[in-house]
């Protein structure tokens, strides 16, 4: 497992904007993405076919952006 080291000082009692640094780190880490993951098994063909379906709707929204406006008349 990937060890990680984050921490945020907090400076004057603002602890409020050192949370915000400290989410934003762990967010960029991409720790709480790899917890979910782990949190359920997901067998490796139901893994390739929520890719796959996720793939195909991000082809058809670029697509969809892509046409023209339908006309308006």
């Amino acid at each position: 497992m990937k060890e990680y080291k984050r921490g945020v000082k907090v400076v004057d009692g603002k602890v409020d904007q050192a949370l915000r640094k400290f989410k934003k780190k762990i967010q960029e880490d991409g720790l709480l993405d790899e917890l979910r993951a782990r949190e359920t098994y997901e067998k490796p063909t139901t893994e390739r076919k929520r890719k796959k379906g996720s793939a195909k709707a991000r082809l058809r929204k670029r697509l969809r952006d892509q046409q023209l406006p339908k006309k308006l008349y």
